[in-house]
């Protein structure tokens, strides 16, 4: 069968998935199509056909995403800012809309001597990575509450040659002593779903994300953030920068917790391939 009519058929199968957060406008056509290059391992022309095992495969890809289960799930990879990462069950899958708060830390490192950088929630390393490939200068530590998540962060820093230490614990528990008070940019994108709120996120967010990446079982959603503002002065230097990821619908909250806590010149910015995620940016309170 020819991969365009392969394509719009999966294309209009995952529009009626209930599990699937249809959240931009013709995503399930960018989902079908990235479904097919994962698989093949290239962008097919539109007429050439794929072969019986080949088809029977893509269709049961496509079945399961139709669940909710995550596209890296199905196919082990995920490609963050031109790297290819492995992916997991068990860590959470980088968003694309992540690679704005990567690149307001990039931005920032390249105009340093001797930058550092601390990503704290890191996940499976996606932001950490992304900085020590674009700042190979860059001293550059992840801390993550995973255990899991740190292992994968690993792989992925010795399947790309990149130089990252990795840290399991509590926000800044992990971090070496020695980094205290010389810390260019801290970058976290915190869990701020409210505790009572879980329940009405996407199947295929509830179902398939550990729920610790969720939510802190804060009331507001806010919990992580203001710990993340109380602790990361003490870790920054003179004119550092916090910069916290969060959704649309949180920056304002956010925006108000940086500023109450006494950091300058805070802004809210938006950016990337999918203009729709929020960094709040601020400096290191005086």
């Amino acid at each position: 069968m020819k991969a365009r009519t392969l394509q719009r058929e999966a294309t209009a199968r995952l529009k009626g998935s209930p599990a699937i957060d249809h959240w931009q406008k013709g995503r399930e056509k960018i989902e079908a199509e990235i479904l097919m290059i994962d698989l093949l391992g290239y962008d097919p022309e539109p007429d050439e056909r794929l072969s019986a095992k080949e088809t029977e495969t893509y269709r049961a890809w496509v079945e399961r995403r139709f669940t909710g289960e995550p596209i890296a799930h199905i196919s082990g990879v995920t490609e963050f800012l031109g790297l290819e990462l492995v992916v997991e069950p068990g860590v959470f899958v980088p968003r694309d809309s992540s690679e704005w708060l990567a690149e307001c830390a990039i931005k920032r490192l390249k105009k340093r001597k001797h930058p550092v950088h601390v990503d704290l929630a890191s996940g499976m390393g996606t932001i950490a990575l992304a900085v020590a490939d674009e700042v190979p200068r860059a001293e550059v530590f992840g801390a993550e509450l995973s255990e899991q998540g740190v292992r994968l962060a690993r792989k992925n820093a010795r399947r790309l040659g990149l130089r990252v230490r990795f840290g399991s614990g509590d926000l800044f528990a992990p971090v070496p002593s020695k980094l205290r008070g010389r810390v260019d940019v801290v970058t976290i994108h915190p869990p701020y779903v409210a505790k009572n709120e879980l329940a009405d996120l996407p199947d295929e967010i509830r179902e398939w994300e550990p729920e610790h990446t969720l939510t802190d079982q804060s009331d507001d959603g806010l919990g992580l953030v203001r710990r993340t503002v109380d602790e990361s002065p003490a870790w920054l230097r003179s004119n550092g920068w916090l910069l916290m990821e969060t959704d649309p619908d949180r920056a304002k909250d956010v925006k108000r917790v940086m500023t109450q806590g006494g950091f300058r010149d805070v802004t809210s910015t938006k950016g990337g391939a999918i203009p729709i995620t929020r960094v709040i940016a601020g400096k290191r309170p005086v």
